[in-house]
């Protein structure tokens, strides 16, 4: 959790909540006294107050005019429940406010500990409506401006209408100001906020502007050191040379901090971010963004770059995910008296869950290739000059992608136990995998566009120490597939170690205990016949048998002629003859499988391929 400088949205998330607190009063428990005697007021009445100075911590809040409308409260009894200093909390006065309203033409809240930039919030007519005991049904602004100071992330913006409902003041006070255990039971601090037309821009010009925030039950814990302590802890911190101590702290603090705060719901729309300075300059939209407790979700995701790259992306969603385990790790990591390792830093990842993908469109300019010295850009011009023939177009780079997901299983040690990936629909020019081995003549073959697909399937065994591939699959439209499954056994979570020596000195322990191939083809094989022959200037059937020839006694011979080689190079022979799939089945016939040193150390294919059992088919 980090908060740099002058974060803007920190500062009007923190003016806000300051708001409130004012908004309704300040400070100990009810006495009964206090409560006797403001039952035995004699009627309610309205009462307006000038000059409201009010400080909480680093934070103050200036209000010209408050008027309570609808109050049993006298002037004199307002004014020592809004007495800065010591005394009462905040919380404790609270519950003692009861208005039918409380208004502001006008408040302004000021950081004033921010180092180097001092945010300064306005709100316009702000309003709490029916307010009992420190709980307020409504309250409401007609907008407000903000502006940062100081420091290089200044900035100007504005908030338009805003409003909040159940609004518990008691229970802010609590959070920002009272210490706890952070093991109580989380309260509700409101029932529903929104925010319309929000618009910022920094010293850059960069621009951010927001249709509509809503939120939805939002609730929290006490802590230790209090929100307001946490905060302050985090803002303005250089990570790089924190010391150990400090460091410690920091982590624990970010522990309370996330397991205080549950969120029902946000959402926002409309959201748009554009960078004006030419060089830098793009433009990237959100028409809806999405936030629960385990989940994310984006739709209709634009970006627009200055060099004419451009994206479109109609949805991305991220559900299961869970801080559980980095919550965990950073307790942890606060209790230890040296710097953390790698090890124990990659205990941070969260739970990751399932991240989607759909209607992802992706476009390149050209390549730029700019002259390497001023000479040769003058020849270049020149022979651009000279040209009599229009120079050829220079077409971009175009990127599809139907539907996209990655799973991945809670993570153990900081490693996740199993993990999916499934691509879809995956389109590209065939140029654009021109140097990849086994794709890069894909062109050659007739292949204009690629529509791809991929998955990865993988899960770990720790108590078996296997590392089972589910399915590991390529497959095209008008190709064929290509799918592997699979299992691996001496698979320890040191394989998984970031330090490479220990990783790769594991692996020396794996073993392979099953081996699947599966192809199936469904044009590319015919193609690549077809290109041959004019290659070769045979007929495809002449190529096809010569190809034949060599899988039933090429492949054995180079396999060592035992039974399983010829049994592959038949299996081999009938595919060619009539392309439609092709499978191999490999299994050891020690059931603890081929450690990897007996791979390394086999003298010819023929000493393993006696130790395998081997099932091979074709139709």
């Amino acid at each position: 959790m980090t908060c740099s400088k002058g974060r803007p949205l920190l500062a009007w998330a923190t003016g806000a909540s300051a708001c409130v607190l004012v908004l309704l009063g300040a400070g100990g428990a009810v006495q009964p006294g206090a409560a006797q005697a403001q039952e035995a007021a004699s009627a309610v009445q309205d009462v307006t107050l000038q000059d409201v100075t009010l400080t909480f911590g680093d934070t103050v809040l200036k209000a010209p005019r408050l008027t309570a409308s609808g109050t049993r409260l006298s002037k004199d009894e307002l004014t020592a429940l809004l007495k800065p200093g010591p005394g009462e909390s905040w919380a404790s006065r609270l519950v003692r406010l009861d208005a039918a309203s409380l208004a502001m033409p006008e408040l302004r809240v000021e950081r004033t500990g921010t180092a180097g930039a001092t945010p300064v919030v306005t709100y316009r007519d702000v309003v709490a409506r029916d307010v009992r005991a420190g709980r307020a049904a409504e309250v409401t602004a007609a907008g407000a401006s903000i502006l940062l100071e100081g420091g290089p992330q200044k900035g100007t913006g504005t908030y338009g209408r805003m409003q909040a409902t159940d609004l518990d003041m008691t229970v802010l006070a609590r959070l920002y100001g009272e210490p706890g255990d952070g093991k109580s039971a989380l309260q509700r601090i409101y029932a529903t906020f929104a925010v319309d037309d929000v618009a910022y821009v920094d010293a850059r010009g960069t621009a951010v502007k927001i249709a509509r925030i809503e939120g939805r039950d939002l609730s929290g814990r006490q802590i230790p050191a209090t929100w307001t302590g946490a905060l302050q802890a985090f803002t303005a911190v250089d990570y790089e040379r924190l010391a150990l101590p400090e460091r410690t702290r920091l982590m624990s603090l970010g522990a309370d901090l996330a397991e205080a705060v549950s969120v029902g719901s946000l959402e926002a729309t409309g959201l748009s971010v554009q960078e004006a300075k030419p060089r830098d300059a793009f433009s990237l939209g959100i028409a809806r963004l999405g936030l629960t407790g385990a989940g994310l979700l984006l739709e209709d995701i634009s970006f627009a770059g200055v060099d004419g790259a451009k994206a479109r992306l109609a949805r991305l969603s991220l559900d299961g995910f869970s801080l559980g385990p980095t919550v965990a790790a950073l307790r942890k990591l606060a209790a230890l008296t040296t710097p953390p390792s790698d090890a124990e830093l990659r205990l941070l990842t969260p739970a990751l869950g399932t991240l989607a993908l759909k209607d992802l469109s992706l476009d390149l300019p050209p390549e730029a290739k700019a002259p390497r010295d001023p000479a040769e850009k003058m020849l270049t011009d020149k022979a651009l000059a000279d040209r009599t023939a229009p120079a050829p177009t220079q077409v971009g780079l175009h990127v599809g992608l139907r539907d996209g997901s990655m799973n991945f299983a809670p993570p153990r040690d900081g490693v996740p136990t199993a993990g999916r990936l499934s691509l879809s629909g995956l389109t590209l020019p065939a140029s654009a995998v021109a140097g990849v081995p086994g794709l890069g003549s894909l062109g050659l073959y007739g292949y204009n566009d690629l529509d791809l697909a991929l998955v990865a399937d993988t899960s770990w065994d720790e108590t078996a120490r296997e590392l089972k591939l589910g399915e590991v699959s390529v497959s095209g439209k008008d190709m064929g597939s290509l799918r592997i499954k699979g299992m691996i056994g001496g698979i320890g979570p040191e394989v998984f170690n970031p330090d490479v020596a220990v990783s790769s000195f594991a692996m020396l322990s794996a073993t392979a205990k099953a081996l699947d191939l599966t192809v199936e083809n469904t044009g590319l094989f015919d193609r690549f016949i077809a290109a041959q022959s004019k290659v070769l200037s045979l007929k495809p059937e002449e190529l096809k048998q010569e190809y034949v020839t060599a899988s039933v006694f090429g492949v054995p011979a180079i396999l060592g002629n035992s039974v399983g080689a010829k049994a592959i190079g038949a299996a081999m022979g009938q595919f060619v003859t009539k392309p439609g799939s092709l499978s191999v089945s490999l299994r050891p016939k020690n059931a603890a499988g081929i450690g990897m040193l007996e791979f390394s150390a086999a003298p010819t294919p023929a000493a393993l391929f006696d130790r395998l059992e081997v099932n091979a088919k074709a139709n």
